[in-house]
């Protein structure tokens, strides 16, 4: 996905056998299953990667977040960052999740809204879900099936109001030609075919064809219930309604925004969520090396975008033992790249693009993105965490750290262009690590006559308006966009799809920022969808990663690491590796 990451593999299906465990206290981060604090949280480097620190039960306070620019959006059904999936689960609640732990016990989906994982027709064609009993809006109106169904329609069918989330639902399920919800005629606005609600605790998903990862679909927050009725669509996202533990207070949009408890949650129907800190603030825009010092100074307890400090703090945490011992560097199945548009010339030849993969000088991009604290260069489609990946070095980035300047001008000649070209670069304003890696881009392509510009956007923005609006893109020579992502779910399918099928192009929030449009790809991931064999859908997960680097359309920077730092004040903190960073549904204070 594009915002989201999975640190390790979980076999398609083993999470059934680990559901209902999952489901006791015995395994709610902080608890010991007597609700006593578990003693296994030490303080330590890296600890908050395989335990729980600062395991605690303690209520009230006020947990503190910090952010260096906003969301998206905080509507459940129309973002797509990493951070807002996690955060969103404070507040919504999906059909499924992943389990509140530390460690490969975090991979796990687990039930959330829903009594179990998805029960799949012997065609594959069907997937029945039935949700728990008892759980209410923040308003303590019931929540039943029809809400969940209207959550998925308003956020795959309405492109027009809500166009920052995935649309897998709107792909795989059938009826994909219904005009929406904000156009249907009909008095419930429910008249979609796709989705069934036989009764209010039963839903039935109807699948155009066989999709062996469907549980994976049903976990991201677009399956959270929405009450029609309090549907203001784009405006939705001033005041989701909550099923969560907390619910808004305030927010002022790209300023701030408060959560406080939500007195219709209860505990007897969430066995993955606590209610422990009395309110939860959230300070947004504030500049990263800002961020850094607050946290350091325990101003406030966790960075909210979870995507770990700048150099200057990450120099000062590193070279300190009382607070290296409060940070974790953990990699967090990210991989940051270079698209490569395929519609802007002369990248639509692909030797132009070939050039540009030759030339990079990969130990200066390592760099700009923190060294090898910040990751591992990447020479792969699919970073190492995910399923599929297989070893491969086409370009020989590893060989040649800092570029071949001499391939990069014969793949010019192919091109037609051996005096070079100019294009523009795209980056995250607020992202000094991007920009310092197209800066250091920029640099390398000069070596081969490429003039560059580079012109930067807020985080917020990005995807919706600039680089994911491929009309922009055209129309401002934008060659080459820095870009991130993580798996959808830690498959090869939740990792490539969104960001290699045709299919996925959008003329707003578009993830497939070059714009492939490949066969052979498109054909790989249909094939892969289908195929109940997992090892079968991993080689054409790695065939489909091939073909990504042969085209030339992406070029890997790092294999994302992220020191994180959290306050020694916060507790029941650990990074989950489904997020990879920290899982905000259990952060408390001890204050």
């Amino acid at each position: 996905m594009k915002r989201r990451n999975a640190i390790a593999v979980v076999a398609f299906g083993a999470a059934a056998s680990l559901a209902l465990a999952a489901c006791s206290k015995a395994n709610t981060p902080g608890t010991n299953g007597n609700g006593n604090n578990n003693a296994g949280g030490t303080v330590a480097y890296n600890s908050g990667l395989t335990t729980v620190v600062n395991a605690s039960t303690k209520t009230g306070g006020t947990v503190k977040y910090v952010h260096p620019d906003t969301w998206d959006s905080v509507d459940p059904g129309n973002t797509y960052y990493a951070f807002a999936w996690d955060f969103a689960r404070l507040y919504a609640r999906p059909l499924l999740t992943f389990q509140p732990a530390p460690g490969k016990d975090g991979l796990n989906l687990v039930p959330d809204l829903a009594t179990g994982l998805g029960e799949v027709s012997a065609d594959g064609l069907t997937w029945t879900y039935h949700i728990k009993a008892g759980v209410k809006f923040e308003d303590g109106s019931p929540v039943t099936t029809k809400d969940v169904k209207y959550a998925v329609e308003r956020s795959n069918y309405a492109p027009d109001v809500l166009s920052l989330g995935p649309t897998y639902f709107k792909q795989y399920l059938i009826d994909s030609d219904w005009p929406g919800p904000y156009k249907d005629t009909s008095n419930d606005k429910l008249n979609f075919k796709g989705i069934e609600t036989p009764d209010d605790t039963t839903i039935v998903f109807h699948l155009k064809q066989k999709f062996a990862e469907f549980d994976y679909l049903v976990w991201n927050p677009q399956t959270a219930p929405v009450p029609r009725a309090k549907d203001t669509g784009a405006k939705y996202q001033l005041h989701p309604v909550s099923t969560g533990p907390y619910m808004f207070d305030k927010y002022d949009v790209d300023k701030s925004l408060s959560l406080v408890k939500n007195p219709n949650w209860s505990a007897d129907t969430d066995s993955v969520r606590k209610q422990l800190a009395d309110r939860i603030e959230v300070q947004l825009k504030v500049a990263a090396n800002d961020r850094d010092n607050r946290l350091m100074n325990g101003d406030a307890d966790i960075d909210l975008a979870g995507t770990g400090v700048e150099p200057a703090a990450q120099a000062k945490i590193l070279g300190s033992a009382d607070k290296k011992k409060n940070a974790d560097n953990a990699l967090n199945g990210f991989l940051r790249y270079v698209g490569i548009s395929t519609k802007v010339a002369p990248f639509d030849n692909v030797h132009c693009r070939k050039a540009v993969m030759y030339v990079a000088d990969h130990e200066a991009l390592q760099n700009a993105y923190g060294g090898p604290t910040g990751g591992d260069i990447g020479t792969t489609a699919l970073p190492p965490s995910v399923t599929g990946y297989v070893k491969a070095d086409v370009y020989n980035f590893l060989g040649d750290k800092n570029g071949n300047v001499d391939k990069a001008k014969d793949e010019l000649k192919q091109c037609g262009k051996p005096d070079g070209f100019t294009t523009n670069i795209f980056a995250r304003s607020n992202r000094p690590k991007e920009v310092a890696g197209a800066t250091a881009l920029q640099q390398s392509l000069s070596k081969i006559g490429i003039k560059t510009d580079i012109q930067t956007f807020p985080s917020g923005q990005y995807t919706g308006n600039y680089a994911g609006a491929p009309a922009y893109v055209h129309s401002h020579n934008a060659g080459l966009l820095f870009y991130g992502w993580g798996a959808d779910w830690p498959s090869g399918f939740g990792f490539l799809q969104q960001i290699s099928d045709s299919r996925a192009i959008k003329a707003a929030g578009n993830s497939n920022i070059y714009e492939l449009n490949d066969k052979v790809v498109d054909d790989l991931l249909d094939k892969a969808a289908q195929e109940p064999d997992k090892a079968a859908r991993e080689g054409m997960y790695a065939q489909i990663d091939q073909e990504i680097m042969n085209q030339a359309v992406l070029l890997p920077t790092v294999y994302e690491k992220a020191l994180l730092y959290r306050n020694p004040e916060a507790s029941n903190v650990y990074v989950n590796p489904a997020f990879g960073m920290y899982d905000y549904v259990s952060i408390g204070t001890t204050k």
